[in-house]
Formats: C-alpha cells, sequence, structure tokens
C-alpha cells in the first residue's frame, strides 16, 4: 500500500525521534506525542546482559533512580484512569516482578476505588509455602524464571473460573514476549471465564503483537507507545552477565506478613506499620525498598513526603547494570533473601540526605552490613524498617 506524502508528513509531526548510541549498537526511536515527555520518562542504560545489552531506565518508576514519590503517584492515576469503564467483573491484575510489583500495588489501589472487586497477585522468584499456579519465562531478562501462587484459601478451580477481566502490570513492554508467555501460561493452568485482557505499562513499544497471537481482545494502556531498532555494533564485546538468575528459597526467612501481593491482595491496610515512622518538615530522606518488596515502602515514603519531608523512593535490585548514562553512581553487595547472589543500589552514592530508610522483608540482620555502611556514607542516619 502506497501511502501519500500528506499522510507521511502528519504521521512524522505525530512522532519525536531519538536515537542514543551505546557501546554495543545504537537504539533509534520513534516516540508517539502525548502528556508525557520521553524525557520525563525513562533515559538509557547499558545491562551486563549479552541477551539484551540496553535497558530503557524509567525516572518515575522508584526502582533505578530515586524519585518522589508524588510523581509514581501520578503516574498511577494516570495508568488506572485509562482502564475503561464498565469492564467486567471480577478483575484479576497481576504485577510482574521484581520491578513492577510496587507498579503493580500502585495502580491497582488506584483501580480498585472504580473496580473494588477485584484482587492483585504479583509473580514472585522467591518460593513460598503456597500451592503454584504456573511458572513462565522472562526470556531477555538476567533473571528469567517467574512463579505465580494461589491465593492462601482458595480453591485452584474456583479461583481460575471466577474472574473475567485480566489486567497485566509491567514497567514496559518491549516486543510483547513475557506478556505472551504469561496469558499462555496462566490459560494453560487452567483460568477460564476471561472475556477481555489489558496490558498495562510506562512505556509500551511493542504495537500490537499480542492481538494477533492470542484469540481474545487485548487492549495496551500506556503512558507512551512508539518503536524502536537496535543497531547492533558488531565489533562490540558483549557484556558479561553475573549470575543471578536464581528462582528457590534463600536462606533468610520472609516475613510472615504477606499482604502486598505474593499470597494476594484485595486491600491493603499497612497503618500499624506505616505509622512507627514520621518526618520533619524538610527532612530529606530516601526510602529504600529491597528485591520484590516495594509497595508498603512505598507508601511510607508517601507518608513522609506528606508529611512535609523532601523525600526521594528507590530500592535494591538484583539487575546488573553498568555504570554511565541514566547510571551515576552504583553499589554492589550481597542480597538479603539468602541467596547469596549480588544485589544492587543505583545513583545513590553520589547524594547525600539526612536519613536512609531501607525497608525489609528479611530480618534486619540478613541486610550486607558492606551496604549499610555504604549508606550510612551519604546519609546522617540509616535505618532499617522490618515489615513484621
Amino acid at each position: 500500500m502506497n501511502i501519500s506524502p500528506s499522510v507521511t508528513t502528519e504521521l512524522s509531526t505525530m512522532m519525536n525521534k531519538r536515537n542514543q548510541p551505546l557501546s554495543t549498537g545504537t537504539i533509534a526511536m520513534q516516540i508517539a506525542k502525548g502528556k508525557w515527555q520521553d524525557t520525563d520518562l525513562f533515559e538509557f542504560a547499558e545491562r551486563k546482559n549479552p541477551k539484551r545489552a540496553f535497558l530503557f531506565v524509567s525516572k518515575i518508576l522508584g526502582k533505578h533512580i530515586p524519585v518522589s514519590p508524588r510523581k509514581m503517584r501520578s503516574a498511577y492515576q494516570d495508568l488506572a484512569q485509562q482502564i475503561p469503564e464498565n469492564i467486567p467483573e471480577p478483575i484479576l491484575f497481576i504485577g510482574m516482578a521484581e520491578t513492577a510489583v510496587g507498579l503493580a500495588g500502585g495502580i491497582y489501589e488506584e483501580a480498585r476505588k472504580k473496580y473494588p472487586n477485584s484482587l492483585l497477585l504479583t509473580t514472585t522468584r522467591h518460593p513460598i509455602d503456597s500451592e503454584l499456579l504456573c511458572e513462565f519465562k522472562e526470556e531477555h531478562s538476567h533473571a528469567t524464571d517467574h512463579l505465580i501462587y494461589i491465593p492462601d484459601g482458595e480453591n485452584k478451580i474456583s479461583f481460575c473460573t471466577k474472574f473475567r477481566t485480566l489486567i497485566l502490570i509491567d514497567d514496559e513492554s518491549t516486543t510483547g514476549r513475557t506478556f505472551h508467555n504469561l496469558i499462555s501460561s496462566l490459560f494453560h493452568a487452567g483460568l477460564r471465564g476471561i472475556s477481555q485482557i489489558f496490558t498495562v505499562t510506562l512505556t509500551d513499544w511493542s504495537g500490537d503483537v499480542l492481538s494477533h497471537q492470542h484469540d481474545m481482545p487485548i487492549t495496551s494502556l500506556a503512558l507512551m507507545r512508539g518503536q524502536w531498532e537496535w543497531h547492533p555494533d558488531p565489533s562490540a564485546p558483549l557484556p558479561t552477565m553475573p549470575n543471578v538468575n536464581v528462582t528457590e528459597k534463600g536462606a533468610a526467612m520472609l516475613s510472615s506478613r504477606q499482604d502486598w501481593g505474593r499470597r494476594g491482595m484485595a486491600a491493603y491496610d499497612g497503618t500499624g506499620w506505616l505509622n512507627r515512622y514520621s518526618a520533619s518538615p524538610g527532612e530529606r530522606i530516601l526510602v529504600l525498598g529491597t528485591g520484590e518488596f516495594l509497595y508498603p515502602p512505598f507508601l511510607l515514603a508517601e507518608q513522609l513526603e506528606q508529611q512535609g519531608a523532601e523525600v526521594r523512593f528507590s530500592s535494591t535490585t538484583r539487575s546488573p547494570i553498568a555504570e554511565g548514562l541514566a547510571i551515576q553512581s552504583s553499589l554492589a553487595f550481597t542480597d538479603n533473601y539468602g541467596l547469596n547472589i549480588p544485589n544492587y543500589c543505583y545513583n545513590v552514592a553520589h547524594q547525600t540526605f539526612d536519613r536512609i530508610i531501607v525497608c525489609t522483608e528479611t530480618r534486619d540482620c540478613d541486610l550486607d552490613p558492606a551496604f549499610l555502611a555504604a549508606l550510612a556514607n551519604v546519609a546522617t542516619t540509616v535505618e532499617v524498617a522490618v515489615y513484621d
């Protein structure tokens, strides 16, 4: 089909172009214009991962770049507002570990205001003592395996047949492959009765690929859409990835309080835990989640910000990223789950804070002392908030 010059010009005016050179190649992008600018949403970094050497580093996710909880909440609200009215209930929301667990919690709580007959589940890489619903692969990832568990007290057959709408949440969709794997695994495990699916992401680069792969209406909701092409440099050496692809129980015991996603969350009530902490107006505070433990720490950061403190939220991760571009500094240490794998904290070591609160679903003694010592170099006070 031929496209007339006037149509080509119109399409061009609706898109922004951006090229990003990296040491292993160049990303060429076309980005749809909208409310959010690409510079508001992400920057680039280089992954220590030969399967995909680049990374869109979100500036509003609160994972690799410390960000104001107020800005994060704005993104949650914008995405939840895109969910249409009058979709069939009950609704099953699923958030993707580890990066999008907090994002899923925030979008879910906003969406639940108009859809109270809903449930949130999050995928995990930490096996728990519950019935496994399914597992699937995130093939490009540094940690490929995901597990999803049936909520405590639920019968598998009734659980798999009671939902009518499925909403899947991740920080981005680059090719749509991970969503495809998740959808296929859920239906293979027995999920029935779903009449439509929504994918919700901060950025979506996958086009309508999912709608061609499944015989069901699938709608993409995102703050930004576009297309990208990767132009590799054949002479560049591939990066070496540390071994962080571990999906097993670690030596550290998880908190018995699993009320935010892994075992299902209908409505979160963390008032007692949150009210242990307070802030002074103007106090510069960094709240850090750890691994998959993200949503309760985010709510703590938001509470302290509402009390007048200057708060930033971020978290530790097992994702190995090279310094440079969006990553101005990094700390490496041993994980707090007892898996003996490297973890990282990005864009903190070059900053200064009055106080850092490290939030953990394991015991305080499971945190690497070297990590806490490194944080003490950038903050007057470092405290540990154990989720119990």
